[in-house]
């Protein structure tokens, strides 16, 4: 079965960190594996279907219910995991259910930690790159109070 791009993927820093949709299939999680991503964040509920398919990336679960923020020790935790993957040279995907929301906050937060800007220009970056991302405001409070806790 040749290797589908999840829906809704793209990089936000290539190689490094990437957002997707809830993957489903087998191919899906293949596409993760050959462009280099060995760390799957899923940021639902519960873990996707068929994430066991592919042994060799490895599943990270942050439980959040949809349309809520994340709390400072799950952002903490999430950039741990990038940090830490990124170190050996292995990138990071992160979803949740359409890869708006949730997915969107914490790849903001990714982006005031590494690029070192301020929390609303991190929102407006990954608008920009990512259609539809960060959906309510208490979503983008949570990058902007993240950004005032690390500058």
């Amino acid at each position: 079965m040749a290797p589908t791009a999840p829906n809704n993927f793209s990089w936000v820093d290539p190689g490094r960190v990437a957002g997707l949709a809830l993957p489903r299939m087998t191919a899906e999680y293949q596409f993760l594996l050959d462009e280099g991503i060995k760390h799957l964040v899923c940021l639902c509920e519960r873990k996707p279907n068929n994430y066991d398919t592919c042994p060799s990336l490895r599943l990270h679960h942050i439980k959040m219910a949809d349309f809520t923020p994340p709390s400072p020790s799950q952002i903490d935790r999430f950039l741990a995991i990038v940090e830490d993957a990124n170190a050996k040279g292995e990138g990071v995907a992160v979803h949740c259910m359409h890869g708006h929301g949730r997915t969107g906050t914490m790849l903001a937060c990714y982006l005031v930690k590494t690029r070192k800007i301020s929390g609303i220009e991190a929102i407006d970056e990954i608008r920009r790159l990512r259609k539809g991302s960060i959906e309510t405001h208490e979503q983008e409070k949570a990058v902007v109070q993240f950004y005032q806790r690390v500058k």
